[in-house]
């Protein structure tokens, strides 16, 4: 009976065009409809045909410098059209695309460089001089270059087949060595099928807000882009809100993690902006129910929860909430895609118990570039099963009553944090190269509801100077923000298990931690009303006590979420507009009001200017 249930619920066939390529859907879809607009990035527009053109003079000029299939080459730039093109370039010359997030840090990058062995390097001007290039190994194309103007705009011939990789995405190692995860065209296009089947495929506007060096963006991106969406590119920090960007777009669909949702739902201009949307998509990281309550709150349209690693392309289930639902399940396996909750034996567990997830089907990636040893540890065939190859992801679960499945967490210590895979072997590695710490352990708390926060356990000697300042700055050299931890605890010693291992969950119930730069007593205290103001909202955001004029922001505990949050919060309470780079330049209470109330001076001069003005033309 179990066995026959559970063929039923993974009986999930659907057809899609097997032999297509990410490129060939994106040219049938820009002949349909040449002139629609397909692409919206910093005000630029960019019609179907302009994008088709556009990146088919750099796929022409790529091929050229030798890009054939299983070819991968680096893009890398800022938030904009440019960026779009390359990619679309880098797949129409048959290669795969390797994202380099430029805000990431040189070491970071350096590593993904070389682990891939790409040798060419798609960027642009701006973004240049934050790569770390040997000119000795790399090609690298500026995606503004005049040679490329000069190629011809007609469609490009490739080699590509469905079977070649379409990109490799980096994510965290946990011997500290980030992996790169293989996924070919065929993946993508079955995922994009399955989309279809969960989403409708009724073109939309669609605002875009992920960095493509995650691979959700791959939905925000190509699925969009061979069904004839506009995507609207959200801007580099500094630029237009998401609320700014909703109404001006009259934007559709808007797919997001759970954090920034309730970060949005903070912002009242943002939260009433979500009102407007026809559909919602979250994933990467757990949905509250509460969350799914206070959206309904403006929200009417489709709630979509999303689950899947990249290993198996982008979401692997998916499920329409409802207002109602108390426990919010990651439904059900999407198009060609089967799931398995097994024991350690790898036997099929009854509905209702617990054991762990692996994924089958069409949307399995290849591997782990250039890592035999783990490709076979985590990629395996049990031959009990109806499936292939399949993905063991070490997330626990159960199936419930109606075939959905419920998310229970990790099976082992790995961590979603915002949308992020995290190993903490990595980051533990590298605090453990620091001089005087003999031991590290990063645990995620949530001591605040919805405010999750990696946590560094250390044991140093007795003698080192390692402070969780210095610490952090060298994490901020080695790792993307995400992966920093918001707070460095020492300890003498950290507690075991009775076989003497090291026990996560004792660190878990430990007293919540106090950031190690809390206000000193030679921090003096906000004494004006804009830095009262600017205190008090440091330390509901924060989580903390109390903040002097000199504490540092980022030192204590703040993270790109909590940025935003502060910044909506900041502007609600002052009534006015505040750019958002403000508070990464004056990350003090002390540099921020100050600043602030120069720039409310200012404006309060050439108020009285523009009347004077006035006054004289009467």
């Amino acid at each position: 009976m179990l066995r026959a249930q559970l063929l039923e619920w993974n009986r999930t066939e659907a057809d899609y065009p097997r032999e297509s390529t990410i490129a060939g859907l994106f040219c049938a879809q820009a002949a349909r409809t040449p002139d629609a607009v397909a692409l919206i990035a910093n005000e630029q527009k960019l019609t179907y045909r302009e994008l088709d053109e556009r990146s088919n003079r750099l796929a022409r000029h790529l091929q050229s410098l030798g890009v054939t299939p299983e070819t991968l080459v680096g893009i890398s730039m800022g938030r904009c059209a440019a960026l779009v093109v390359g990619m679309l370039a880098i797949l129409k010359a048959g290669g795969a695309y390797v994202p380099l997030d430029p805000s990431y840090p040189k070491e970071r990058l350096s590593l993904v460089i070389e682990d891939s062995g790409m040798t060419v390097l798609v960027t642009n001007t701006e973004t240049r001089p934050r790569i770390p290039i040997d000119n000795g190994k790399l090609t690298v194309v500026d995606a503004k270059d005049t040679v490329i103007a000069r190629e011809s705009s007609d469609a490009v011939s490739s080699a590509a087949i469905s079977n070649n990789i379409a990109y490799v995405i980096y994510t965290s190692g946990s011997t500290g060595r980030p992996k790169g995860v293989m996924v070919e065209n065929r993946n993508v296009v079955n995922f994009l099928t399955g989309m279809d089947r969960d989403l409708g495929c009724e073109p939309g506007v669609w605002l875009a807000v992920t960095s493509v060096s995650f691979d959700i963006s791959v939905l925000e991106i190509f699925w969009t882009l061979t069904r004839g969406f506009t995507v609207v590119f959200h801007g580099d920090e500094g630029s237009s809100t998401v609320a700014d960007e909703i109404a001006r777009h009259h934007v559709t669909h808007l797919q997001m993690t759970p954090s920034l949702a309730r970060m949005l739902t903070l912002d009242a201009r943002a939260f009433a902006a979500l009102g407007s949307l026809k559909q919602i998509l979250l994933g990467g990281e757990t949905v509250p129910a509460a969350l799914l309550h206070h959206l309904r709150q403006v929200f009417t349209g489709e709630i979509h929860n999303m689950y899947g690693p990249t290993e198996t392309t982008i979401w692997s289930t998916t499920c329409r909430t409802e207002e109602a639902d108390s426990l919010v399940s990651i439904g059900k396996p999407i198009a060609n895609t089967q799931i398995y909750i097994l024991d350690e034996q790898f036997n099929q567990v009854p509905v209702g118990e617990v054991g762990e997830l692996f994924i089958g089907g069409d949307g399995v990636a290849r591997g782990y570039w250039n890592r035999p040893d783990l490709t076979a540890e985590r990629f395996l065939t049990i031959e009990t099963l109806q499936s292939g190859r399949i993905y063991r992801t070490g997330d626990l679960a159960r199936f419930l009553p109606d075939g959905s499945i419920e998310f229970l967490g990790r099976a082992d210590y790995q961590i979603k944090l915002r949308g992020h895979r995290i190993e903490p072997g990595e980051i533990e590695a590298l605090l453990e190269k620091r001089p005087g710490v003999r031991q590290a352990v990063i645990v995620l708390r949530e001591d605040r509801e919805g405010d999750k926060r990696l946590v560094a356990y250390l044991v140093a000697d007795a003698a080192a100077t390692a402070t969780a300042a210095t610490l952090r700055s060298a994490l901020d050299a080695q790792l993307p923000e995400y992966m920093v931890p918001s707070t460095f605890v020492f300890l003498d010693a950290l507690p075991l298990t009775d076989n003497g291992k090291i026990d996560r969950k004792a660190l878990l119930k430990l007293p919540p931690p106090t950031p190690a730069a809390a206000t000193s007593q030679a921090s003096p205290e906000p004494a004006t009303e804009i830095e009262r103001v600017v205190a008090r909202i440091w330390q509901e955001a924060l989580g903390v006590r109390s903040v002097g004029m000199d504490d540092n922001f980022f030192d204590l505990g703040a993270h790109s979420l909590t940025v935003a949050e502060v910044h909506a919060r900041l502007q609600e309470a002052l009534g006015r507009e505040i750019a958002l780079l403000d508070l990464f330049q004056f990350s003090t209470v002390n540099a921020l009001a100050g600043h602030l109330a120069g720039s409310q001076a200012q404006s309060q001069l050439s108020d009285r200017a523009q009347r004077r003005r006035l006054a004289r033309q009467r």
